[in-house]
């Protein structure tokens, strides 16, 4: 990490800041703080937006676990953010319907693809869709059509909204070097 990582128990002296660590491990649970949420205490108001925000995408939505992993896991290949994929891979690999050869089409998919085979054509849709996001900002036509066909409008807000947020989690895992993971060529889970 390209800064030090706030102690695994931290004792901030404003007690605001200190409900936010509470609240950070509260989400976590039993893991307890991990690297990324050590980067983001350094400034606690952005920790607290951050774990409320991405608690939502990643519990609140009406989309299968399968889904919503595979928008994550494209957008970590894409970006080269082997800490998101090395910690969301095997969350992939336990969606509904998933095998490892799907997991392996995440990964070793070209960007833009015009056949992606994963899954089924749902979860093609959603990588799809990762890819113009992620790479494009922009999404043509034909792509959107393509997750109307499968997806609710809830849930295509729902697909968005994941995709915008791990690109932003990506961002910020591959600029600090969370996890020390920059130097890999490539996931440790293949």
């Amino acid at each position: 990490m390209r800064l030090p990582y706030i102690p695994k128990d931290p004792s901030f002296p404003d007690a605001e800041d200190q409900a936010i660590v509470s609240r950070v491990k509260q989400r976590r649970g039993s893991r307890g703080l991990i690297e990324l949420d050590r980067a983001l205490l350094h400034a606690p108001p952005i920790a607290d937006g951050w774990n409320s925000f991405l608690g939502a995408i990643r519990t609140k939505t009406s989309l299968s676990t399968s889904i919503r992993e595979t928008a994550i896991c494209r957008v970590a290949v894409l970006n080269k953010a082997w800490y998101e994929w090395d910690s969301h891979a095997p969350i992939l690999l336990s969606g509904h319907g998933v095998t490892e050869n799907d997991v392996s089409a995440v990964l070793k998919t070209p960007p833009r693809a015009s056949e992606v085979k994963v899954v089924d054509e749902k979860h093609s849709a959603v990588m799809s869709y990762a890819d113009a996001m992620t790479l494009d900002v922009s999404v043509p036509d034909e792509l959107f059509a393509r997750l109307k066909k499968s997806f609710s409008e809830k849930e295509i807000v729902e697909i968005t909204a994941t995709i915008a947020a791990y690109n932003c989690v990506s961002r910020l895992l591959v600029a600090l070097d969370v996890g020390e993971k920059n130097a890999q060529n490539g996931p440790t889970i293949q």
